[in-house]
């Protein structure tokens, strides 16, 4: 099981380059099962708002509605027992909050890895982070 960052989801929508083909590729691998992923509720927010940051509040509607309707892919739900865990790695980690909680989401969906550009994951013991 990888866990994907909500970069990942925000380059396949924005990136028009290299990286932006990778994530592609990744998500159409969940799409059609031959990757199993999970990934935080709290990554719809993260899409919606820098989709319609850089293009349109339609543009972003879509992609949000298409993060919703996403085959394969594990929403993990943020409550309380996620963020008391999130807490626990901000303290820690130094983890900036929405960090905490896809490090979080990511151990208890039992991810093998986390599926990220960002290299501040690189400090949390025990994640393994691969890049795009």
């Amino acid at each position: 099981m990888l866990y994907l960052d909500s970069n990942v989801f925000i380059y396949a929508a924005l990136n028009t380059e290299d990286i932006g083909d990778r994530a592609r590729a990744l998500l159409r691998r969940v799409e059609q099962g031959e990757e199993k992923a999970s990934s935080s509720a709290l990554t719809f927010d993260e899409l919606v708002w820098a989709v319609k940051k850089y293009r349109t509040m339609d543009d972003a509607t879509m992609a949000g509605e298409a993060f919703l309707n996403f085959r394969g892919l594990r929403l993990v739900p943020v409550d309380g027992d996620l963020l008391a865990l999130a807490l626990g790695l901000i303290r820690n980690y130094e983890l900036d909050p929405r960090d905490s909680i896809h490090v979080a989401s990511a151990t208890l969906s039992k991810a093998e890895a986390v599926v990220s550009m960002d290299e501040h994951f690189d400090k949390v013991d025990g994640l393994r982070r691969k890049t795009l």
